[in-house]
C-alpha cells in the first residue's frame, strides 16, 4: 500500500485514536513488550498490533525482537514538528483573539449606552400599499390529518 501522508499528517493520524494515545502514554514510562501493552485493552492481540503498526509507520514507536518477543519503545522525535505546528497555531489564534478583545472593548467605550425604554424603539414601518392588511389569527392552525390505522 502506498502511503501519501507526510510526516506531520502521519503523526496527527496516529494521535487521533485514544487507544494509540494510551499506548504512547504507557511507552513514555519505558520500553514494554507487546503482550504487556495489550493487557489493559479490551481487544485482541492482533487488534493491538494494528495500532502498534500505525504508531510504527508514524515513526512514534521503535520495535526490537528478542526471539518471538517484541519490545516497543517510544520515539518522540516525530512529535517535535507536531508540537511546533500547534505552537504556531496557538500563537496565531491568541493574537487574533487578543485583537478582537481589544476591538470589542474599544467599541464598548466609544458607544454611548442608551437604556432600553419603549419610547426608544424605532417606529414601525408602514407598507407602501394603500390596501388594508388582513390581520393574522392569534391561534395556530388546526391539527393536521391523522394517520389511519
Amino acid at each position: 500500500m502506498v502511503n501519501y501522508l507526510g510526516p506531520l499528517d502521519r503523526s496527527f493520524a496516529a494521535l487521533a485514536d485514544p487507544t494509540r494515545r494510551a499506548i504512547l502514554a504507557r511507552l513514555a514510562l519505558g520500553e514494554s513488550r507487546v503482550t504487556d501493552l495489550a493487557k489493559p485493552f479490551d481487544m485482541s492481540l492482533p487488534a493491538v498490533s494494528k495500532h502498534l503498526k500505525v504508531l510504527e509507520e508514524a515513526g512514534l514507536l521503535k520495535r526490537r525482537r528478542e526471539g518471538r518477543v517484541h519490545h516497543c519503545r517510544l520515539d518522540p522525535r516525530p512529535l517535535v514538528p507536531a508540537a511546533d505546528w500547534i505552537a504556531r497555531q496557538r500563537a496565531f489564534w491568541e493574537n487574533t483573539l487578543d485583537r478582537l478583545h481589544e476591538y470589542l472593548n474599544q467599541e464598548l467605550l466609544n458607544k454611548e449606552e442608551i437604556p432600553w425604554h419603549p419610547r426608544n424603539r424605532p417606529p414601525k414601518r408602514r407598507s407602501g400599499s394603500a390596501a388594508p392588511t388582513r390581520r393574522r389569527g392569534r391561534r395556530s392552525s388546526g391539527p393536521g390529518p391523522t394517520r389511519k390505522r
